[in-house]
C-alpha cells in the first residue's frame, strides 16, 4: 500500500512538471543588449594619446590596432621602467597597465605614477589575466581608475573609455553624426551615414584577447 501510494505521488509530481510552461525570458535580462545597440557610442577625443605597457606583444599589438582603429594615438613600452619614463615625457591622456611585468610589477609602477605630479592625475587602467594577480588587485587597489580582465574585447576597451568619457575623466569627441554601439562592440552609423572607419579584423575584433 506504501508502496502504491509512493508511485501515485512521483506521476502526480511528473505530471504537474509536464503541464508547467516553460519561463518566458525575463524582460530584464534582455535589456543589456537591446540598450547596448540602441546607445550612443561616446567617444574620446580623436587624437587622444594612449600608453600600453604590458610585456606581451601580442596585447601590444591588437589592443593597439584597436585605438588606432577608433583615432587614438599609442605608444607602447614592454616593461613597467621605460613605461614610467614614457608617461613622463610623452604626457599620455590614458594608460593601459599590465600588472605582472618583468622587474618590476604593475602595482610598483602605479605607485611611482601617482607619486609623480607630472603623471600622478593620469588615468590608469590595470589589465592582467593572471589569477592571483586579478585577486591582489581587489585587494591592493591604489589609485587606479579601473581594471580589466584578460582575455578581453573590443566592445569592453571602449565600454571602458567611454564611461571615463562620461566621467570627466577623458575629453569627449564632437562627432558630427551619432554613432551607435552595436553588439559585437563596433561602430555602427546611425540613420545609414558612414562613419570612415575602417572595420577592426577579424582576429582584432571578434577574438578575445589574453596574453
Amino acid at each position: 500500500m506504501a508502496s502504491g501510494t509512493a508511485v501515485s505521488r512521483l506521476e502526480f509530481f511528473r505530471r504537474m512538471l509536464q503541464r508547467t510552461p516553460p519561463s518566458a525570458p525575463s524582460p530584464a535580462a534582455e535589456a543589456p543588449s537591446a540598450e547596448r545597440r540602441g546607445a550612443a557610442r561616446v567617444n574620446a577625443r580623436e587624437g587622444l594619446r594612449v600608453l600600453i605597457i604590458d610585456d606581451s606583444a601580442t596585447i601590444i599589438a591588437v589592443l593597439g590596432k584597436m585605438l588606432r582603429q577608433n583615432g587614438y594615438e599609442v605608444l607602447a613600452a614592454a616593461d613597467a621602467e621605460t613605461g614610467i619614463e614614457r608617461a613622463r615625457a610623452d604626457q599620455p591622456d590614458l594608460i593601459y597597465l599590465d600588472i605582472v611585468l618583468p622587474g618590476m610589477n604593475g602595482f610598483d609602477a602605479l605607485r611611482a605614477l601617482r607619486r609623480d605630479p607630472a603623471t600622478k592625475s593620469t588615468p590608469v587602467i590595470m589589465i592582467s589575466g593572471n589569477a592571483q594577480a586579478t585577486e591582489q588587485f581587489y585587494v591592493r587597489r591604489i589609485g587606479a581608475d579601473d581594471f580589466m580582465k584578460k582575455p578581453f574585447g573590443r566592445g569592453e576597451v571602449f565600454v571602458r573609455i567611454q564611461q571615463m568619457v562620461e566621467s570627466g575623466r577623458l575629453p569627449a569627441r564632437a562627432a558630427p553624426a551619432a554613432e551607435l554601439l552595436s553588439d559585437d562592440g563596433s561602430v555602427a552609423p546611425a540613420d545609414g551615414e558612414a562613419t570612415g572607419m575602417a572595420p577592426v579584423a577579424q582576429e582584432a575584433s571578434d577574438a578575445p584577447t589574453a596574453a
